[in-house]
């Protein structure tokens, strides 16, 4: 009787609220969970890092950049204003906000967000040094990207194409037609 409780309580279904040891009710944007992007990238005199947590930001959910700037030549980081902004990376929209402007914080420029619609974006960070003006542009997707989009445009790829072999051959068989036609006429007129 012992051995068939053990055995029963082996298999009862227990349900995980801890993600690798961290309770799950208290992941948001401050957690340490990896990013969804990281990028690693040298532009002019600084080397740039950015990140973007959580890992998949959803619409209407809080979410967070992180940029470190740092030098090349010297080991030490830009200690300037960073202003983040956000444009829209839809084809038809030029829109661009401000999201807000960062100071330096224990060699991180730390930028919270919360898009109210799914989409992809492009998130800009401007700073001024004493000599230029730089502006990096990284891209954002919140929430599922649209499993229609590839397919729409491979449907244009193959509606443009359908058209223009279309055209092409219409174009050709006209000439075709209008060289029959010049053929006979000449012949008529040799008679």
């Amino acid at each position: 009787m012992t051995c068939l409780l053990s055995l029963l309580l082996c298999c009862w279904p227990t349900y995980a609220h801890h993600v690798l040891g961290r309770p799950a009710y208290s992941l948001n944007e401050d957690s340490n969970t990896p990013p969804s992007l990281a990028v690693e990238a040298q532009i002019g005199e600084f080397f740039i890092t950015y990140m973007v947590f959580p890992a998949f930001p959803k619409a209407g959910e809080a979410g967070r950049l992180n940029l470190y700037i740092q030098g090349i030549d010297e080991d030490t980081h830009f200690n300037g204003e960073v202003s983040f902004s956000v444009v829209d990376d839809s084809f038809f929209s030029d829109r661009v906000e401000v999201i807000g402007t960062q100071l330096i914080d224990d060699g991180v420029y730390r930028q919270g967000f919360i898009f109210s619609e799914n989409g992809k974006y492009i998130i800009r960070a401007h700073f001024d040094t004493n000599t230029d003006p730089y502006d990096i542009d990284f891209p954002l997707q919140v929430g599922e990207p649209s499993p229609l989009q590839p397919l729409m445009i491979a449907a244009i790829v193959l509606l443009l194409s359908l058209f223009g072999a279309n055209l092409f051959l219409a174009k050709k068989s006209h000439i075709a037609k209008f060289r029959m036609q010049n053929k006979s006429r000449t012949k008529d007129t040799q008679l």
